[in-house]
C-alpha cells in the first residue's frame, strides 16, 4: 500500500509580538513546554498515519526536541525517549548542514546533501575537511548516545513519533528517520511546532506522517518563534528523559 506522505496537521496560529529574535506577527510560542502541549494536542486530533495508538513512542532529537517530545508525551500517557543527532556543519558556516548523523536503539544513520557537497569540493574545501567535520561530530554522537540513550527502549515493531522543537533544514530529521526505521520502527511520524516549507518538502518523501504547526513561507530562525529559546543542557535533557516513562515499557 502506498503511503500517505503528505499528511499536515494545520493549527490555527497565536497572535504574537515582535521581540529580540525579529519575530514574526502571527505565530508565537512560550517556550519549549509551550510547544510540546501544542503538539500534543495536534497529535491526538489527527487520524490516517498519524494517529497515535497505545504503542506509540515518543522519541525528542538531541537536544531541543527532548523537552518538547517530554511534555507531549506526558499529554498522551506514551513513553518517552531519544534520538542521538549531530548537524555536519559546512567549514566555516557551521549554521549551514551538509549532512547530518542520528543514532537510536543501536542503530546509526548519516545523511548528506550531494548538491552542496560537490558545491563545496568545487569551491575549493578539501574532502579531508569536510571528513574532519564527520569526525568530529561522530565522536560527539558517541558522547550523546553513551548519555542520554542508555535506558531507551526498542522501538522495532512500534509506531515513532519524532519530535524536535523546530526544523530548519530537515537535515537532522532525515537522518533520525533513517536511524529509527533502521532500528525497526514500524511506523514514522515527524512532528514539530514550527518547519521551513522547504524542509517539509524534503521530509514529506521520507516519514509516514509530518504533523507541524506551523510552516511559514518566510520562515525565520527557529528561535524567532519562541518568547524564551535558551540553549538546552545536558542536565535537561537527562532529567526531561528521567520524569517520563521509559520508552521500553
Amino acid at each position: 500500500m502506498e503511503r500517505d506522505r503528505n499528511h499536515i496537521v494545520a493549527v490555527p496560529a497565536d497572535t504574537g509580538g515582535m521581540e529580540a529574535f525579529h519575530r514574526p506577527a502571527g505565530f508565537e510560542l512560550a517556550d519549549r513546554a509551550d510547544a510540546g502541549h501544542r503538539v500534543a494536542a495536534a497529535l491526538a486530533d489527527s487520524r490516517g498515519p498519524a494517529t497515535v495508538t497505545p504503542t506509540t513512542v515518543v522519541l525528542g532529537l538531541c537536544r531541543g526536541g527532548v523537552p518538547v517530545a517530554a511534555v507531549a508525551a506526558a499529554d498522551l500517557d506514551l513513553p518517552v525517549g531519544a534520538v542521538a543527532t549531530r548537524k555536519l556543519g559546512v567549514p566555516g558556516h557551521p549554521e549551514v548542514a551538509f549532512g547530518a548523523l542520528a543514532a537510536c536503539a543501536g542503530r546509526r544513520a548519516r545523511t548528506t546533501d550531494p548538491v552542496l557537497v560537490d558545491r563545496l569540493l568545487g569551491s575549493g574545501i578539501p574532502g579531508s575537511r569536510l571528513d574532519q567535520v564527520v569526525a568530529a561530530e561522530t565522536t560527539a554522537l558517541n558522547r550523546q548516545e553513551s548519555l542520554f540513550l542508555r535506558t531507551s527502549g526498542p522501538v522495532a515493531g512500534r509506531p515513532v513519533v519524532l519530535c524536535d522543537d523546530g526544523i530548519a533544514t530537515g537535515a537532522t530529521m532525515l537522518a533520525a528517520i533513517d536511524a529509527v526505521r533502521a532500528a525497526g520502527a514500524d511506523r514514522v511520524v515527524i512532528t514539530a511546532p514550527v518547519a521551513s516549507p522547504d524542509a517539509l518538502d524534503r521530509l514529506r518523501a521520507a516519514a509516514d506522517a509530518v504533523v507541524v504547526l506551523h510552516a511559514p513561507a518566510d520562515f525565520h530562525a527557529v528561535g524567532a518563534y519562541y518568547r524564551e529559546f535558551p540553549q538546552c543542557t545536558d542536565a535537561e535533557v537527562l532529567a526531561c528523559l528521567g520524569s517520563g516513562r521509559e520508552s521500553g515499557r
